[in-house]
Formats: structure tokens, C-alpha cells, sequence
């Protein structure tokens, strides 16, 4: 099954689709997708068959997920990404933050100031929607706990990223965490280790690899986080990018103003964006 969040006649709504090629129905209960997340699933399933028919031509999407608790994202976890900085793998999964702040949706702009970054990166990723209330799983029981895939792009300021002797303020820009279009549910996708990835900046494939790359896989990736903190529904992690990142290309490829990035992972979808440089006075 496939949830989306969505404009509809200029309110936002939930929708749904049993699959790729049927039509999108409305969620009636939901306000947003913690309210589907939430829910018990048989409800949820009454309320697609019952929900009004909607024609995609009408929808605009936006994020499927907007305010998670937290956003944990996953470095170096693709060995050929790796490979292309001659990094060694990590031994256990390296853990970082963006800030919630950072989401945007699809076909919106990634936005920053060239007073503040002049090295802005794109990076594809598989990012993972969590279900339930999420504590101590084992790998065994922890894809259990997740509700569902969508598209992300982690971007990054790598100056801010690399100068600041830290992650947290390169990666948490705001518009630096596009999402969607789609989540698709772990039906539908019961093995997240096999579907290709890649990215397009203005037509042009930069990265082009699979899920099978992982060092980590989803499963131990959810229950390595669960041992340190509590994953609720909504909370989204973001499973590394693959090799072809612009900091590592010689020579190096940042985006810059009007810029188009694609990302596209098999059986979810393309998450579009344009990016902008805008110059922003303090206040």
C-alpha cells in the first residue's frame, strides 16, 4: 500500500492507493500521517475502501511525514561510498541528527544563503518510516516496528559539515531534508535490501547503485538506535547514500542556483527538487 500527504483544493489531506496503479483514496479520519500511523490497521483499511476516489491530476505532494519526533540519520554506510574517499567502514553504525526543520516536500526548493555555504552537496537515501513505539528490538523483530520507505536527500553544507568539527549545523539547514512522494508500506516492500538508488542532478546520473550496498541493514540499523533511544511512529532514519556524492568527484560537483535534483529509489519513486541560493539579512 502507498500513502501520501497531499493538497487537495488548498487543504492538506491523507490518501492512499492499494497499489502503484489503482487509484488514490481519501483517509477520512486522518489530518496527517501520525493519525494513520496510529490508528489500528483494520480501521485504516475500512476507511481506504470507503474513501473518496481522487484523481491524481488534483493532488500536489507534500512530505509525507512533517513533524517527527527526531530525525536519525546513518553516515558512511554504503561501501562504495566508502570506497570512493578511501574511509574505512565503520565497525558499529554511526549516528547523526538533522533537525525536523530541515523537511520539505516534493518539487519545492532547497534553499541557502552563499554568505553562509558555498558547498552544498546532494546525497540520495532510502529513508525509513517508523511505525510504532520503538525500544531494546532485536534485528530479528525490528522491521516489525517499521510502518513503511520513502525518498530522502540528505543534503549538506560540507564546509559547515567538515569545518565545524561536527555534523549537525551542515546537515540541518532548513529545506535540507526532502521527502517523499510517497511512503510505501513494508507489504509491499518486505525486503529493503534490494532497490536501486540513484540520483540526477539536471539529467544527469551522479549516483547509481543498490540498497545491497549497505553495511548496516535497516533491521539492525532499527534495533541498533532502539538500544540507545526510543524511535515513536513518524520518527524518520535516513540509511546513508551510495558513492557518486559531488564532495568526492574529481572534480567536485556542489549544486548551484536553479540546479534540478532527482532521487529515485525502486518501487517508491522520484523525489524532485530546485535549489536556490538566497541571500538572507540577520535580524
Amino acid at each position: 500500500m502507498r500513502f501520501a500527504y497531499v493538497l487537495l483544493d488548498e487543504s492538506p489531506v491523507v490518501v492512499a492507493q492499494a497499489n502503484e496503479n489503482d487509484d488514490w483514496r481519501r483517509v477520512e479520519f486522518a489530518h496527517d500521517m501520525l493519525d494513520v500511523l496510529n490508528a489500528d490497521w483494520a480501521y485504516v483499511e475500512k476507511s481506504i475502501r470507503n474513501g473518496q476516489t481522487i484523481s491524481a491530476d488534483n493532488l500536489r505532494f507534500l512530505a509525507p511525514i512533517t513533524q517527527p519526533s527526531k530525525i536519525v540519520a546513518i553516515g558512511l554506510n554504503y561501501m562504495d561510498h566508502c570506497r570512493e574517499q578511501n574511509a574505512q567502514p565503520p565497525e558499529k553504525p554511526l549516528i547523526f541528527s538533522k533537525f525536523p526543520s530541515t523537511i520539505t516536500g516534493p518539487n519545492t526548493v532547497i534553499q541557502w544563503d552563499p554568505a553562509l555555504t558555498n558547498a552544498v552537496d546532494y546525497e540520495a537515501e532510502l529513508a525509513v518510516v517508523i511505525g510504532q513505539e520503538t525500544r531494546l528490538v532485536t534485528p530479528e523483530s525490528a522491521l516489525n516496528y517499521v510502518f513503511g520507505y520513502t525518498c530522502a536527500n540528505d543534503v549538506s553544507a560540507r564546509d559547515l559539515q567538515f569545518g565545524d568539527g561536527q555534523w549537525t549545523r551542515g546537515k540541518s539547514l532548513d529545506t535540507f531534508c526532502p521527502l517523499g512522494p510517497v511512503i510505501v508500506t513494508t507489504h509491499e516492500i518486505p525486503d529493503p535490501q534490494k532497490l536501486a538508488i540513484r540520483c540526477e542532478v539536471n539529467g544527469q546520473a551522479l549516483q547509481n547503485s543498490s540498497t545491497s550496498q549497505m553495511i548496516f541493514d535497516v533491521k539492525n540499523i532499527v534495533a541498533y538506535a532502539s538500544r540507545a533511544f526510543t524511535l515513536y511512529p513518524g520518527d524518520i532514519i535516513l540509511t546513508g547514500t551510495p558513492a557518486g556524492v559531488g564532495n568526492f568527484r574529481n572534480p567536485k560537483v556542489m549544486l548551484h542556483d536553479g540546479d534540478r535534483v532527482m532521487v529515485e529509489i525502486e518501487r517508491i519513486g522520484r523525489l524532485r527538487n530546485t535549489c536556490r541560493e538566497i541571500t538572507m539579512s540577520a535580524m
